[in-house]
């Protein structure tokens, strides 16, 4: 009798998306094994992915619309709707991600989170109850401005001017109107998709942490860094929110502490929402094997990634989960003790970094083989 396996991967950035990876260890599996249920499910952890990931196993549909980019420039932003039109699920790097941006033309100063306002503006005017945001891979640091700007709310500056949206001008906030945002946003729910715990502000926060990935020199650190921390107090002074240290503010730039502020935003881990949202931990339970991975799995792999979330549920109903990845670091004591039975690497053979991500398919569909072959074998 032919034995369930569950494939759930995380994408190989650069190479291959969690479907396409997913596909791949199946056909390793069937080229051995023909008579072996596989059932492949896209993952995300609130990044790249995660409005496919949940469309694939929702009814539901794609909306596409041509917002403002991290620069200013027009975009074409698509986001998902679900639950017969009562739910929305979107990413912010559809609208300000840093793939939008040429590393040349990076410019933290000047960058906007203006296009995810709109997304959730347009989604907010179709009448949805609820929002699902994920907000990784962001080319922006302005604290959610841009967002809270494209709602409706207004930025002062000392001679009650108003100001553009954008992190340069984050220091010159000295008041605010949100009276539009608040009539426009009431009553819709907006769940945070985020497995950052940064605070907004410090050595910890959105700049010092994330700033030089956008194009932060060390002589900028400091300066948005202040920003930040102004509209953080302006935010307290008239909104009555206290959102500088709360985990979470400073995913994003800063736009986790604006849709705390602005629209009430509860943070949730991004991963352990996701795989409640596509339904897996049913399919899971009466596996006999799930296969994850990942592009890279070290440290970091601990703290919300996609894969140790599959492997938490396999955990929970003792059955076996390994993992297939592009590359691993040499300790990989925790991920073990957090239920991944084994980490197996593509790589079989001295090779560029280049040469790997062109042969990714083939790579992975051989280690397949052997991950299933040997499963095989110990559970004759």
């Amino acid at each position: 009798m032919g034995k369930k396996i569950v494939i759930a991967s995380d994408s190989f950035k650069g190479s291959a998306s969690s479907k396409e990876i997913g596909t791949y260890i199946a056909d390793g599996i069937h080229s051995l094994y023909p008579d072996y249920d596989t059932t492949i499910f896209s993952i995300a952890d609130g990044g790249e992915g995660t409005v496919d990931a949940i469309l694939e196993v929702n009814k539901g549909h794609k909306v596409t619309i041509e917002v403002q980019g991290p620069l200013g420039n027009p975009v074409e932003a698509s986001y998902g709707i679900i639950d017969d039109g009562k739910t929305a699920v979107m990413e912010m790097a559809a609208a300000s991600g840093i793939t939008l941006v040429l590393t040349s033309e990076l410019d933290v100063l000047k960058a906007s989170t203006y296009g995810t306002g709109q997304m959730i503006k347009e989604a907010i005017e179709k009448h949805v109850e609820r929002i699902y945001i994920g907000i990784g891979g962001s080319a922006t640091n302005d604290g959610g401005m841009g967002m809270a700007s494209a709602l409706g709310a207004k930025f002062f500056d000392e001679d009650g001017l108003s100001l553009e949206a954008k992190g340069e001008n984050l220091s010159r906030i000295v008041n605010l109107d949100i009276s539009e945002l608040e009539t426009l946003v009431d009553g819709v729910e907006v769940i945070i998709l985020s497995d950052v715990t940064n605070p907004l502000c410090g050595p910890n926060g959105a700049t010092a942490v994330y700033g030089p990935q956008k194009g932060a020199t060390p002589s900028l650190i400091p300066v948005l860094d202040d920003g930040l921390a102004n509209f953080a107090q302006v935010i307290e002074k008239y909104l009555k929110k206290d959102v500088k240290d709360l985990p979470g503010a400073g995913a994003a730039g800063g736009l986790g502490a604006g849709l705390m502020a602005f629209l009430n935003g509860k943070t949730e881990r991004g991963i352990d929402k996701i795989l409640e949202l596509i339904h897996i931990e049913e399919d899971i339970a009466t596996s006999d094997l799930v296969i994850t991975g990942e592009g890279r799995m070290d440290g970091q792999s601990i703290n919300g990634k996609a894969p140790l979330g599959i492997a938490t549920i396999a955990k929970r109903y003792q059955v076996p989960a390994v993992a297939i990845v592009g590359s691993c670091s040499n300790d990989l004591t925790e991920v073990y003790d957090l239920g991944i039975s084994g980490v197996f690497d593509i790589i079989n053979r001295p090779m560029t970094l280049d040469e790997a991500m062109l042969q990714t398919p083939e790579l992975v569909k051989s280690v397949s083989r052997n991950v299933i072959s040997l499963f095989s074998f110990l559970n004759k």
